[in-house]
């Protein structure tokens, strides 16, 4: 695809309507923060206090307190990496389309950080991270269309790693290549699963970018369910935008897929870090394969699959042959480190990225 490379101007890109220059709804208001403040003291009780119980593992803070600072403090220097890796994600993505002069390494930091504490607090799956995203962007002067190719270019390259790990960590198992027990449900079907998404994937890009334009004249000719049709070519044609210019970033080598890798890396890491805390840690290609397993929970309809996560990822281990308690309490710290830690420059992350689309706003009328 080709872009003007000319720099906004206008306070209105693309000729945006009035809600969009306001920020969207997903915003810390003393009232949802209070709210969102009581349902994750309540996570936290429950997640910390409560799930060690149920489990019969009653002993878990004192396992806990007798972690090494060592490699806890370890732990806790891999999570920089997460974030490090998911900012170089972000300007790999967006640093050359049309539009983007203004997001430098401070203004990528403040979104993506602002971005990832939206996720965790309003929605599940990241939908309130996404949202936040795009109306920054916009801000910046980016294209409606350029933020919706680009934003799946984004989410592509962020779980090619995920699916790609899914495939070879769970047929080395169960093939017997990686040391560990392979159980089938852990290892196969996600494997299958991950094929599946792949090629769903490169099937996408086959799809013409430009698919609306083309159905503009069949659309005319057939009344409102072939115009409906027609605006609904939108949505696959920008898949496939977005998955041509992943493709592009991963033929190039570029540094965003390099953040993608460090991003996933780091947070493996972390959970390593947290296993040999409390004691020894499971083979390398177990902690892998159960780690993306249990980061399915993020799917579950609840902030930041605050239960889902800590649940799916136990039980994935423990099927793999991890002790119970061990697995609890590395779990536990590993969220601790890459959720809950964070959330507090996120939503001062946020605050910052208000201030600057506000001086956006202002260097647009001069």
């Amino acid at each position: 695809m080709s872009h003007t490379t000319a720099p906004v101007t206008t306070a209105n890109p693309d000729g945006e309507d009035r809600d969009e220059r306001a920020p969207p709804r997903l915003q810390f208001t003393p009232r949802n923060l209070l709210f969102l403040g009581g349902f994750l003291v309540a996570s936290i009780a429950a997640l910390y206090y409560l799930l060690p119980q149920i489990a019969g593992l009653e002993d878990t803070w004192n396992r806990i307190e007798d972690g090494s600072p060592y490699w806890l403090s370890l732990a806790f220097a891999f999570t920089f990496g997460m974030f490090g890796g998911y900012v170089m994600m972000f300007r790999g993505v967006f640093a050359r389309v049309p539009g983007s002069e203004r997001i430098g390494w401070r203004e990528a930091y403040q979104i993506t950080m602002a971005g990832l504490a939206a996720s965790r607090i309003f929605a599940a799956g990241g939908a309130g991270g996404l949202v936040l995203t795009a109306w920054a962007l916009r801000r910046a002067g980016l294209r409606k269309r350029d933020v919706a190719d680009r934003t799946l270019s984004f989410l592509i390259l962020t779980y090619f790693p995920y699916v790609l790990a899914l495939f070879v960590c769970g047929l080395g198992l169960r093939l017997g290549i990686f040391d560990g027990e392979a159980p089938f449900g852990l290892t196969v079907v996600p494997a299958i699963l991950a094929v599946i998404a792949l090629a769903l994937g490169l099937a996408v890009a086959l799809i013409p970018t430009d698919l609306q334009r083309r159905l503009s004249g069949w659309a005319a000719s057939h009344g409102r369910l072939a115009r409906f049709a027609q605006t609904a070519a939108n949505a696959p044609a920008a898949a496939s935008a977005g998955m041509r210019d992943a493709l592009a970033h991963l033929r190039s080598r570029d540094p965003a897929l390099l953040g993608a890798i460090v991003f996933w890396a780091a947070q493996i890491l972390v959970l390593w870090a947290a296993f040999r805390a409390f004691g020894s840690s499971p083979p390398p290609a177990v902690l892998v394969q159960a780690f993306f397993v249990g980061m399915l929970g993020n799917l579950l309809p609840m902030p930041g699959g605050v239960g889902g996560v800590e649940g799916g990822m136990i039980a994935s281990l423990v099927a793999f042959g991890v002790d119970g308690g061990l697995a609890v309490v590395a779990v536990l710290v590993y969220r601790a480190f890459t959720f809950w830690l964070p959330l507090i420059p996120g939503v001062i992350a946020y605050f910052q990225l208000r201030r600057t689309v506000e001086q956006w706003a202002l260097s647009y009328t001069k």
